[in-house]
């Protein structure tokens, strides 16, 4: 969307439109993120899982034509690393931080592997919904169109909120984040919960991979992910945990990815390399935040990071 033709009114209107596409890669994974903390286990590997999600849905995509069952077979590719994932960060004396890194390389590793063929052929791309039919600006009808995918994350994060807090595995993976002794002696399977819980994070970061290559920006190449596997790590403590502020946390990192774009739009050209990293910029920011020690970081499980 060009906002050149609106002039400085351009500006906010392109920066609306890039939160509405720019954040769902973050919402999917920082809500897969944020069920496997919740479970007391780190899960740095969700870069690669992104990576191989895109590639995975942009080649079934162009193999069968349908861009649906692309988002589907991401999901599932993401589920497979999260067993992996799963497995590994639970053996003994293994730490989640290097498990992570490992994941990241082996996950981005296959997807530029298996990729290769699928750089240059176009894929068909999800559709969209048209919510700005009521205005005859090109503009705006632009501004507003939005891919379903993002209505799904939207509903996900309450439901999720809700899960945590009313149902039985909600209470199972609060018990085991919160306090693994007391999970056992209540007889619940830390190893089953976290399992699950991993596979489930992995398969929603499966399809915020699928969300950026079947449709913002809608291609397939090797620096798609830009890193945002990583800032979901930072979004979720921002967000303490809370699948309801993750949604909030992601449309914040969304609007900061698109401040670059949008200001280019109407030529402004200045400083362009740091509006573009206004997202990197803004994690670093949280993460010094809340590593004060002045900060307590409300919200956190028991034994995040533990290798109990």
């Amino acid at each position: 969307m060009s906002a050149e033709a609106l002039g400085w009114w351009g500006v906010p209107l392109a920066i609306a439109a890039g939160t509405l596409r720019g954040s769902a890669p973050f919402l999917f994974v920082s809500l897969g993120e944020c069920i496997t903390e919740k479970s007391g286990k780190i899960n740095l590997g969700l870069e690669g899982t992104l990576l191989t999600g895109a590639m995975t849905a942009y080649a079934i995509s162009y193999l069968t034509d349908s861009p649906w069952l692309g988002v589907l077979v991401a999901g599932i590719a993401g589920m497979l690393l999260g067993f992996i994932h799963g497995w590994l960060s639970q053996q003994p004396r293994v730490n989640d931080i290097a498990v992570g890194i490992a994941m990241i390389i082996f996950g981005s590793g296959i997807a530029f592997f298996f990729g290769k063929p699928f750089i240059q052929p176009s894929a068909p791309q999800l559709p969209t919904i048209d919510l700005g039919t009521w205005s005859s600006l090109p503009q705006i009808q632009s501004a507003l169109k939005i891919s379903p995918l993002f209505l799904l994350g939207v509903i996900i994060a309450p439901l999720m909120q809700w899960f945590f807090k009313s149902t039985r595995w909600g209470l199972f993976i609060r018990a085991v984040g919160d306090s693994p002794d007391a999970a056992r002696a209540m007889g619940i399977s830390v190893f089953k919960v976290r399992m699950l819980s991993i596979i489930a994070g992995s398969f929603l970061a499966g399809i915020g991979g699928a969300y950026l290559s079947l449709y913002y920006p809608g291609s397939w190449n090797e620096r798609i992910s830009s890193g945002q596997g990583l800032m979901a790590v930072a979004l979720v403590i921002f967000a303490r945990w809370n699948p309801i502020q993750c949604l909030y946390a992601s449309l914040l990192f969304g609007g900061a990815q698109a401040i670059g774009p949008a200001l280019q739009s109407v030529g402004v050209n200045s400083y362009y390399y740091l509006w573009n990293a206004s997202p990197y910029i803004l994690t670093l920011a949280i993460m010094i935040l809340t590593c004060s020690p002045k900060r307590t970081l409300t919200g956190a499980p028991g034994a995040l990071g533990t290798n109990s």
